[in-house]
């Protein structure tokens, strides 16, 4: 009983493109955030390490990363931008980044972790090209939410529209979407995940990475949680709602993520966060007793 017997997974769509496993290699373009910089606001998401910029000095060059981060475990890579917002920079810098992390023969594509309100024309541009050229390419938006009260309690400093105008844009630049969303987020419960996820689906997405709500060192959140003002999911409640999540998404959308983990000591709560596989085998048993991916399409759910 595995999670790909019930779950499209991102990880098997890669293995039929390129006919063998795929891994992503992390990488740091030393980004910044509009959150973050001053020109939306200042401390960045209440849920993010406030306290976790890397000094430029201190960031290797991307072909270093590149040499450090191989596993070892595939001939085949995506170069992956995941820190800050790896669109939030001048074209020429943007150009500089993405195609020194195509040099390698081995990497098969691109993918780029952004905000729905940072992406310029050159970035898109530029992207579509490198797609062009036969790359794998995937712009990752953070969305968490759909709801504007939860964005303004996190401190996003975007809307769910500003979300849906950059869906729009990607595809008018035929660029495929990964779509971010958080669960367990403060004032949040199943109802609005399955919300959320109903908005994201009705504006056109190609896959989701789930993950849950982490208390981590640095943040905002820190101090709300240690003052009780938010709570974390227990590992039964969230594998709960994800598996709830992927059974009311059609059997075509990829899943690139269904959990994510902190395996450093910045972890506050939960803590079974600690350990990646825990939550992955919860859900799939969910999903092996209850019916997998797509099995509650079309069943109506509860409007808030």
């Amino acid at each position: 009983m595995q999670l790909t017997d019930y779950v499209n997974t991102f990880g098997d769509y890669l293995k039929r493109r390129f006919g063998e496993s795929v891994h992503k290699l992390s990488l740091s373009g030393n980004f910044t955030c509009p959150n973050r910089d001053g020109s939306l606001g200042f401390g960045g998401c209440t849920f993010c390490n406030a306290t976790s910029f890397t000094a430029s000095s201190s960031v290797k060059s991307i072909a270093e990363q590149l040499s450090l981060n191989r596993s070892g475990k595939s001939l085949k890579y995506l170069a992956y931008f995941q820190a800050y917002t790896s669109t939030y920079a001048e074209a020429k810098e943007l150009n500089r980044l993405y195609l020194e992390a195509l040099k390698g023969a081995d990497i098969v594509g691109l993918c780029v972790g952004t905000r729905p309100d940072c992406l310029s024309n050159e970035a898109l541009d530029l992207l579509a090209e490198i797609q062009a050229c036969g790359y794998e390419v995937w712009v990752e938006l953070g969305l968490q939410t759909a709801f504007d009260e939860t964005l303004k309690l996190i401190n996003r400093h975007h809307t769910f529209n500003d979300y849906v105008t950059a869906v729009k844009r990607l595809h008018d630049y035929n660029l495929k979407i990964c779509t971010h969303l958080i669960i367990g987020l403060p004032s949040e419960e199943l109802l609005h995940n399955l919300t959320t996820l109903e908005l994201v689906l009705n504006e056109g997405v190609d896959a989701l990475k789930l993950h849950q709500l982490h208390i981590v060192k640095g943040a905002l959140m820190a101090k709300q949680y240690a003052e009780g003002q938010i709570k974390v999911l227990s590992l039964e409640e969230y594998a709960q709602i994800a598996a709830k999540i992927i059974q009311y998404t059609p059997k075509d959308i990829l899943f690139e993520r269904v959990s994510a983990s902190v395996m450093d000591d910045s972890l506050i709560a939960p803590m079974w966060s600690k350990h990646r596989w825990p939550p992955i085998n919860a859900i799939t048993t969910i999903l092996h007793e209850q019916g997998g991916q797509g099995s509650l399409v079309g069943e109506v759910f509860k409007k808030l």
